[in-house]
């Protein structure tokens, strides 16, 4: 599933394709991906417009235009891919933009879980409203913040979108591991060191990640680990531990996180 990272690599790609550049031509392939607008209004609002430079606010893509502003989400399965005109069509390709004379920006998507709004900058407030601080900018400050307080646990509150905007179940479960917190500790009883070191895991993880455009399956990480047949700690080799936590698949190392919470942890 896109998350962050993701979501700022796709901002890249949409920056060198088409930033700057005319839209010539706008096409819509499945109308099963526009929210609150039809595929003739999107073609007439975006054609002759030309791309700004984009932003990202947490796992939403802002494709800023002269005009109005294409917001992406990509759900579990989409991309932005850039290409030639002369690409062959993939099936999935669900609206391509024809950008300058030898571009295509294409929003592709198997599942169509969620994908694009057209709004204006009164629009984009409403949309973006309910949206935490953004995780990739957070200050230590705003983190304890957020989980002060909280009776949920670790591992739903860092997922919350309303509470911290850009992580998802990869990057969460990688944070908390690396941060040897186990992800069902109560958010808001959490000690100064301990949010010390979630912070600290936080910010270092993303910055691996975002130089990376993924969150990475490197061997060195529990993502890189978690699918693994009798999956192991990358840090001391204990059988990993998992089950369902906020509603999402959860791994974690009983060793490097122990759960704390029969001594009030949580």
């Amino acid at each position: 599933m896109p998350e962050l990272p993701d979501v700022e690599a796709f901002r890249g790609i949409l920056a060198s394709c088409a930033q700057g550049r005319l839209i010539r031509r706008t096409e819509v392939y499945d109308a099963g991906v526009l929210h609150g607008v039809s595929a003739r209004r999107l073609r007439r609002e975006l054609t002759g417009r030309r791309f700004a430079e984009p932003e990202r606010r947490g796992k939403w893509l802002l494709a800023h235009t002269d005009g109005p502003t294409v917001l992406l989400h990509f759900g579990m399965t989409g991309e932005l891919v850039c290409a030639g005109p002369a690409d062959p069509p993939h099936a999935h390709d669900r609206v391509v933009f024809t950008v300058g004379s030898e571009r295509q920006l294409r929003y592709r998507d198997q599942r169509k879980l969620q994908g694009l709004w057209l709004v204006d900058e009164a629009g984009l407030d409403r949309m973006l409203s309910d949206q935490g601080p953004d995780a990739a900018t957070v200050t230590r400050k705003t983190l304890e913040a957020v989980l002060a307080g909280r009776r949920g646990s670790l591992k739903s509150v860092l997922m919350d979108q309303s509470a911290l905007a850009g992580l998802g179940n990869l990057l969460v479960d990688e944070i908390l591991w690396r941060a040897r917190l186990h992800p069902a500790r109560r958010a808001g009883a959490l000690s100064a060191d301990e949010c010390g070191r979630l912070y600290t895991e936080l910010r270092r993880t993303l910055r691996s990640a975002v130089r990376a455009g993924r969150v990475p399956p490197r061997r060195s990480w529990l993502t890189g680990r978690r699918d693994d047949p009798g999956a192991t700690c990358p840090r001391c080799g204990a059988t990993l531990c998992r089950r369902r936590l906020a509603g999402r698949g959860t791994v974690w190392c009983p060793r490097c996180q122990p759960d704390r919470t029969a001594r009030g942890g949580a």
